[in-house]
């Protein structure tokens, strides 16, 4: 456990740019007399966005509460006090600690093993318009009503995988460079956070001949969550709200019992838990909901983690569910009032994947047949300006003359990267059947996106490329479904 004591450390530097407030074991004193509300315990806490702009406290703890001389203990007992603007209640517990059985896995099973959670989820709904909260002494980010500035980013896992023999070195910096990313895009402030998934990465034990990636957690527990998400993140979790967004990294064959544990906003249940293949018809797929930006904008947040890249058939059992489910984007972004709507889903639709030494790829096929059944080579529905996207690890920012939703790829993250699109493009090159490329602005470097509202009387949003150090590669500006970039083509860091 020795890791989890020093994690604190990790993002200790940076609170002061933040906002965020800690008081490490030991120094200033955790003066709760309430012992599930020791900060030792604590091993991650954030707030994330659901459906409908609620807020959710959540916490990561290791704190085991002792059991009471008749045998009997509180659900909630291993949970901390939350403390909103200066009242304490009790957390709840989403999900205590467990080891699942060995499930099937995206890999052979003598290369996977059951996910170990010793550690207790608590959450807890956030009243409209909080104004501080603190968990074991620290602070945490509360929701703004009117966000002026939303930090984007993707894949940012470290890939440790046996098929390709795709063994990133986890221990450096530069070839996975996300704790150090985390800080600086922290440095910059953001109202909000929006990962498009694929958090998760490590799922195979790393070979003694490797050096880069000597020692680190593998597989689908908590430990392997630490090391690839909530140790590197810890700056980004503290200086805003999070909007989680699931990525194929994240279903039930990989990491889908820690998606499920921590990150996904419904209510935690066995028949969503991943733990039983029986249950993955269901737990594979999820609801579309939004996400207000104010009066104005929302995101909607689509969950395409089980999506293939083949075209589907309307006999087949998905392409009934991501139909309804395209339904429901509709509704969403017909909303009265609402004039800009940002559709976001892990799997580019109308983007490009390169493909080294071949034509890149056009977007996600499987998707793309549902779409075009309810609104033909439009694909989205009316009111969707803007999808983000995340899957292939690049930067892509693409308009198109056919008057498409603006487009834009950020999995660039911190996974290893993808090799660099053709610049030029190949002439006459298309992402969908239907969509017509006007200019794409593209990079092969690891980075991450900002998003900054719009000055009024304008409506729509500023994205800003930047490299993993925090140098702005390139400005594009949302008008409608138009994306005008100050750079075209390849850019370099």
């Amino acid at each position: 456990m020795k890791q989890l004591k020093q994690h604190p450390l990790v993002w200790l530097a940076g609170l002061s740019t933040l906002g965020a407030a800690l008081v490490l074991p030991g120094c200033t004193g955790d003066s709760s007399p309430d012992a599930a509300s020791g900060d030792a315990n604590i091993q991650a806490a954030w707030v994330e966005m659901g459906d409908s702009n609620q807020a959710i406290a959540r916490v990561v703890t290791s704190y085991t509460p002792p059991t009471s001389t008749t045998g009997a203990t509180s659900a909630n007992a291993a949970c901390p006090l939350l403390v909103v603007d200066g009242n304490a209640t009790r957390m709840n517990l989403r999900v205590g600690p467990g080891t699942a059985a060995q499930r099937t896995t995206a890999s052979d099973p003598v290369d996977s093993k059951p996910s170990a959670f010793p550690v207790s989820v608590c959450e807890a709904n956030l009243p409209s318009g909080a104004q501080k909260v603190a968990v074991a002494n620290r602070a945490l980010p509360v929701p703004k009503a009117n966000p002026q500035r939303v930090l984007v980013l993707a894949d940012t896992g470290c890939r440790m995988k046996k098929a390709g023999a795709a063994w990133q070195a986890c221990s450096d910096p530069v070839a996975w460079p996300f704790a150090s990313l985390s800080k600086v895009a922290a440095s910059m402030t953001p109202d909000l956070v929006l990962h498009i998934g694929d958090y998760h990465y490590r799922e195979n034990a790393c070979p003694s001949d490797v050096a880069g990636c000597q020692g680190s957690p593998w597989g689908y527990g908590w430990d392997t969550w630490l090391a690839d998400l909530f140790q590197p993140a810890a700056p980004l979790l503290a200086a805003a709200p999070w909007v989680v967004v699931r990525g194929n990294h994240e279903e039930c064959a990989r990491a889908g019992q820690g998606w499920y544990r921590f990150l996904d906003v419904r209510s935690y249940s066995a028949a969503r838990s991943c733990d039983d293949p029986v249950n993955d018809g269901t737990a594979n797929y999820n609801d579309p909901y939004a996400v207000a930006l104010g009066s104005d904008s929302q995101v909607v947040v689509f969950d395409s983690a089980k999506t293939g890249s083949a075209a589907l058939k309307p006999t087949d059992a998905q392409f009934a569910i991501y139909q309804k489910q395209f339904q429901t984007v509709g509704s969403l972004a017909a909303k009265t009032g609402m004039v800009n709507t940002i559709f976001t889903n892990h799997h580019p639709i109308l983007a490009f994947a390169p493909v080294a030494g071949s034509t890149p790829a056009p977007g996600n096929l499987a998707l793309q047949s549902a779409m075009s059944s309810l609104n033909a080579q439009a694909y989205y529905p009316p009111g969707v300006n803007v999808a983000l996207h995340g899957h292939v690890h690049d930067f892509q920012a693409i308009n198109f003359a056919s008057g498409h939703p603006a487009t834009l790829v950020t999995g660039n993250g911190g996974d290893s990267l993808d090799v660099a699109l053709p610049d030029p493009l190949p002439t006459g090159l298309t992402p969908a059947v239907g969509a017509t490329i006007d200019r794409i602005t593209h990079s092969a470097s690891f980075g991450f996106m900002v998003m900054d509202r719009n000055a009024a009387p304008a409506t729509g949003w500023t994205f800003k490329a930047y490299s993993a150090a925090g140098k702005l590669m390139a400005t594009c500006v949302q008008s409608g479904k138009a994306l005008s970039c100050d750079k075209t083509g390849f850019l370099t860091p």
